[in-house]
């Protein structure tokens, strides 16, 4: 009688499902970090416009309408450019948060906390105006901090408390210590830093 062979089924092989988001904070993390960086500098380039409207132009506030507000005053007077730019940012911080790790994923959280805040005082904003009424019994729209805070100043104010964490976040993630770099799924950082790449 010959040696019986007992076969034992090979356990089915698991296979990593690339959804898109796995996708967009793996092999396209950095390509997708730098749209995001355009964008968050154009919105800088609304604000610091506008300002340089109306401290160096010397311009009234309903006049001094960044650069988009200038030809479309629309966007402005409705509100739907600042709340679109503050609710593509509040996105663009969580869709992207999952290709951190470390320090560098705390200062991305800190900045996307900053961000739901600004957020929501654009939101309130944006409800005021499309609803035609105002809140706080104010003679127009205003958000919380501008019942203490002048709008121009405070988003000023706004827009560099957010963008400072997420630069930090972004400097950190393209040198991360040798912990996060193993934690890494992208290709954000140097190969010689990481050793890997895209996993």
């Amino acid at each position: 009688m010959g040696r019986r062979h007992l076969h034992h089924p090979r356990p089915p092989r698991t296979r990593e499902v690339r959804t898109p988001m796995n996708r967009l904070n793996s092999q396209y993390h950095r390509p997708a970090l730098l749209i995001f960086l355009v964008i968050v500098v154009a919105h800088w380039a609304e604000h610091l416009v506008q300002a340089f409207q109306i401290w160096g132009l010397g311009w009234t506030t309903a006049e001094s309408r960044g650069v988009l507000g200038m030809p479309f005053p629309w966007l402005v007077t409705e509100e739907w450019m600042h709340y679109a730019y503050a609710l593509i940012m509040l996105a663009g911080f969580i869709v992207l948060r999952p290709g951190f790790a470390g320090t560098a994923k705390t200062w991305w959280s800190i900045a996307l906390g900053i961000q739901v805040w600004h957020h929501f005082e654009h939101l309130l904003l944006l409800i005021q105006v499309q609803a035609g009424t105002t809140f706080f019994g104010q003679a127009g729209p205003v958000s919380i901090a501008q019942l203490i805070v002048p709008r121009v100043e405070l988003h000023l104010f706004y827009n560099g408390i957010v963008f400072l964490p997420m630069v930090v976040a972004m400097f950190l993630h393209r040198r991360p210590g040798p912990t996060e770099a193993d934690q890494m799924t992208c290709t954000c950082a140097p190969r010689e830093l990481t050793g890997a790449g895209v996993r």
